[in-house]
């Protein structure tokens, strides 16, 4: 795992706070397994070799759990990376897993959707016999979905011979998937930041908050955030934003993306009485991140807030919905200067939740209704939120590194299996 990486920034300094040993240290970060496969495609007359990977991290508290992503930077360092950071989300929730991540390096708008399904049944059989309900649970990431994970599902059962629903999580409902699952990562992000504000003596009425990323993650957060009683007032994706004083509208911009296929930088929906296409102001993402606002939510990519663009957030709250929005050295100069920082692995934590919540499902062959399934999100996501939060009081640290110690003491402290 690169030096450089936030992953093992923070390691470092839990392990420092902690007094762990530098060996013992380098085992805990080190991968279990590696696997490295060769995929063979098809494609008229030719056949084409694409890179597939799995890395299980760690097994210590459970089975490996994490995604696949398919995308043509999909490497083994990257997938180190994010395995490592699924070991320490799932050990912050007290999840009985581990971490493991992989995918196939391939531009999947390349293929057509023939070639992919042929392409994820031959990765399927590659890496068959190291995943498992039991061993390893991939679930949907990057440009993967409830179909591919479908196919995954299908080929490993045809390989084994026998019906194995939980051999991966994200499935659609009609094929042992979890309700609440498409929802689970923003309502458990919201779940959070209600459970931080009541400790800071804060109701979350009229609170101004700027959402970046309206994907799935940043859409459901948004409504969930509006639900609650926040202004969101601003709103962004990969080509911008938009923002107007007084609140946007997010249900109804909301069907304006999802389901009219309007472009989001072209739509104007208000509160409370409605408004124009000139009464918003459209951003660039570089400044809807520095508006003046109460709450920020990063939930797109990684590396958004950055040394060069610290200085000029002036949200006091930060809510890292995306995995790494913030780079180490932005997060030093804005927890100098006060800010909050609620961090990704904790508050992104909601959609491996409800994933786990699929898989004892599909383990005890139960259907849990959407209203189950959410319970047990928010009594799991503010558990995890008080005990960190406690953490962080009790030793005088930072948000952040409380979850990096509670999580390492956990890993630390299971067994190998």
């Amino acid at each position: 795992m690169s030096k450089t990486s936030p992953v093992d920034v923070y390691l470092g300094q839990a392990a420092k706070q902690l007094a762990i040993p530098a060996d013992e240290l380098a085992q805990l970060e080190t991968p279990e397994r590696v696997i490295e496969v060769s995929v063979p495609l098809k494609r008229g007359e030719k056949t084409e070799l694409f890179h597939g990977y799995r890395i299980q991290h760690s097994s210590r508290r459970g089975p490996y759990k994490g995604g696949l992503r398919y995308h043509p930077d999909v490497d083994m360092a990257e997938a180190r990376l994010l395995a490592s950071l699924m070991t320490w989300k799932n050990a912050v929730l007290d999840l009985p897993l581990g971490g493991g991540k992989g995918g196939i390096a391939v531009d999947p708008t390349s293929l057509n959707k023939a070639e992919l399904e042929q392409l994820t049944r031959a990765f399927t059989r590659r890496i068959a016999s190291v995943i498992g309900p039991k061993q390893d649970i991939p679930a949907p990431d990057v440009n993967t979905n409830p179909e591919i994970m479908t196919w995954i599902r299908d080929e490993y059962e045809k390989v084994v011979g026998h019906l194995a629903p939980g051999v991966v999580t994200g499935k659609p409902l009609e094929a042992g998937g979890s309700a609440g699952r498409e929802q689970a990562t923003g309502e458990g992000g919201v779940t959070v930041l209600l459970q931080v504000l009541e400790k800071l003596g804060k109701k979350p009425q009229g609170l101004k908050v700027a959402v970046q990323g309206f994907g799935n993650v940043g859409a459901h957060l948004a409504l969930a955030l509006e639900r609650e009683g926040f202004l969101v007032i601003a709103l962004g994706d990969s080509h911008g934003g938009i923002y107007h004083p007084e609140g946007l509208h997010v249900e109804e911009t909301y069907q304006a993306i999802h389901w009219r296929s309007e472009d989001l930088q072209h739509t104007c929906y208000c509160k409370p009485g409605g408004c124009s296409l000139e009464d918003c102001k459209t951003l660039t993402n570089e400044e809807l991140l520095e508006l003046e606002v109460d709450i920020l939510a990063p939930s797109a990519i990684d590396n958004q807030l950055t040394k060069e663009n610290a200085e000029k957030i002036k949200a006091p709250i930060i809510l890292e919905m995306a995995n790494n929005p913030t780079t180490p050295e932005a997060n030093e100069i804005l927890e100098k200067a006060g800010h909050l920082l609620i961090p990704d692995i904790l508050a992104n934590a909601g959609g491996v939740t409800v994933s786990y919540f699929e898989w004892l499902q599909n383990e005890a062959d139960e259907h849990w209704s959407e209203e189950k399934v959410l319970a047990k999100l928010r009594d799991k996501m503010i558990a995890a939120t008080d005990e960190i939060w406690a953490r962080k009081e009790k030793d005088q640290v930072s948000f952040r590194l409380a979850a990096f110690l509670v999580a390492l003491e956990r890993v630390r402290a299971a067994k190998n299996s």
